[in-house]
């Protein structure tokens, strides 16, 4: 996948709402996760760090960010990542399996990990069947969402939320664009899988992990803390 060719489509008005409808579903769930280190793969024109509170962020892509690499071999410690980033990295991997082994790799338990990726089933994966060049976006994979959660959950992952966004149309120019911006309402509420682009928020899970509580015996709290009534003695009802 060529940079350039990610960065013009990303400037174009289809670009551009694609990068407004992802741009705030990351702004939203990226705000409540907490940890020590984020790192985004991919679309890095996109600042979807943002608004995350994690101290240590850091980015990463095929041929440019911080670290240089494929989404499927990451160079990161296991267990070593809070919150993983994946818009359409799974679209353009060439192992997009492997990609998500390597994702729960690197995630530490209870580590979250946000995806993005190109529906199939919606008018954008029409217009991909029907567009006969090599031309970007429309060559990307898109994977269904089927199988990106049999594959989360395979690997142990807990799906958290799942939504759909870009329920307009992918017109080739932006003439009609303002003319059918009611469709994205309507589109997320009457047909809601039909959106262009899916949404998946999942947390890692360890098998045999389970949360430590105090095993508080309340008896016991209350033999220890409250006062037991005693009888009274003979003394004690001469006084009264």
């Amino acid at each position: 996948m060529s940079t350039e060719k990610q960065e013009e489509w990303l400037a174009s008005p289809l670009g551009q709402y694609l990068q407004e409808q992802e741009q705030a579903l990351f702004d939203r769930v990226v705000h409540d996760i907490f940890g020590f280190h984020a790192m985004q793969f991919g679309m890095l024109g996109m600042p979807l760090l943002r608004h995350c509170r994690i101290p240590f962020q850091f980015n990463a892509d095929v041929d440019h960010g911080v670290i240089q690499c494929a989404s499927h071999q990451l160079p990161i410690q296991a267990d070593s990542l809070d919150l993983l980033l994946l818009p359409h990295a799974l679209d353009f991997s060439e192992h997009p399996h492997q990609t998500l082994r390597e994702a729960a790799r690197v995630l530490v338990a209870e580590g979250h990990i946000v995806i993005t990726g190109f529906n199939p089933v919606s008018t954008w994966g029409l217009r991909r069947l029907a567009n006969d060049t090599d031309d970007y976006p429309w060559d990307a994979n898109f994977l269904s969402l089927m199988r990106v959660k049999d594959w989360l959950t395979l690997l142990d992952f807990e799906i958290i939320e799942l939504k759909m966004a870009c329920h307009m149309p992918p017109l080739r120019n932006s003439s009609g664009q303002g003319r059918l911006s009611a469709i994205e309402r309507l589109g997320s509420r009457f047909w809601p899988l039909m959106g262009g682009v899916y949404f998946v928020l999942a947390k890692k899970r360890v098998i045999g992990m389970r949360l430590i509580k105090p095993a508080w015996n309340k008896s016991k709290l209350k033999a220890g803390l409250l006062p037991t009534p005693t009888q009274r003695t003979d003394i004690q009802k001469k006084h009264e």
